[in-house]
């Protein structure tokens, strides 16, 4: 269900979750790795007799949230009150994706077999401590979170900042989240105009949706929109839109526009003009590429 593919969906459900901008921090910065960070992020793993206690907890945890497979038994006052903010995918979706996706250039496949380096498993696990620290925040005791995210903190000082060589196509998105910090409750309300209107052709706006997606994969663009989708999901958390909103519809007006921004100079002006001109002129900004 989670995949680098399917980031829309993905952010969808971050942006939906208490640690989910958190979550979407740690998956942006994993990106950008590259053999030269595997050493100091392999250094920072735990005792495997720490991490065994941690992931005790972890399990725990992922038991005691609601996600949206299982609200065909609860009563209708309870599921309603859940359905906002449960998840479409699962955290080990979310570890699946982070271990064959985000770190999948560490791994020797040949067809029937995956192989991975040591140093390499170890700076993933450590990864994965901090996305589980993340993704289930409110559901973790506060020590067990704290002590998840020792190994990433510690690995992020020593690496420094990260080193990200984004192309010229990314100034839309950039300014898009950039926009969406600053949105203001006048700027919200035009979003959920435009949500409302996005929501009555859902069918022709999923099309466009798939679309802009195939025209991602088949351009290898998969990190490049998995990225942006990531730091979406970190400015409607800074833009404090409020949950109903997120899953009535604003996210998925905002996601399918970057979305197509990232692929807007191989598609044509039809299906760009259907993701993106509802976005940007609810949010006040230049269509890219027109005067």
């Amino acid at each position: 269900m989670y995949s680098l593919v399917s980031a829309p969906v993905l952010g969808f459900d971050l942006t939906r979750l208490d640690g989910g901008a958190a979550t979407a921090a740690v998956l942006e910065r994993a990106l950008w790795f590259t053999s030269d960070d595997l050493p100091a992020l392999a250094r920072a793993l735990p005792a495997d007799e720490v991490r065994a206690r941690l992931w005790r907890d972890i399990d725990a945890a992922i038991q005691l949230r609601p996600a949206l497979r299982g609200l065909a038994d609860t009563p209708l006052s309870g599921a309603l009150a859940v359905l906002e903010a449960a998840p479409i995918g699962s955290a080990d979706a979310l570890l699946r994706c982070v271990r064959q996706d985000v770190f999948d250039w560490t791994w020797c496949k040949d067809d029937t077999t995956w192989l991975q380096e040591d140093e390499a498993a170890r700076a993933t696990a450590v990864v994965c401590d901090a996305v589980m620290a993340a993704y289930l925040r409110e559901l973790l005791p506060a020590d067990t979170r704290r002590r998840l995210a020792v190994g990433w903190l510690l690995a992020s000082r020593a690496l420094g900042a990260p080193r990200i060589e984004r192309s010229p196509r990314d100034t839309a998105v950039t300014a898009l989240c950039e926009r969406l910090r600053t949105l203001g409750a006048a700027g919200l309300e035009r979003l959920r105009a435009a949500a409302d209107r996005a929501r009555s052709d859902a069918v022709s706006w999923s099309q466009a949706v798939h679309a802009a997606t195939w025209a991602v994969h088949t351009a290898d663009r998969v990190r490049a929109a998995a990225d942006a989708q990531l730091r979406l999901v970190q400015a409607v958390d800074a833009a404090d839109i409020p949950l109903s909103d997120r899953a009535g519809g604003v996210w998925n007006l905002l996601s399918g526009a970057v979305q197509v921004l990232t692929v807007a100079d191989l598609v044509d002006d039809e299906l760009a003009a259907r993701l993106l001109d509802p976005c940007v002129a609810a949010l006040g900004l230049p269509v890219p590429g027109r005067p």
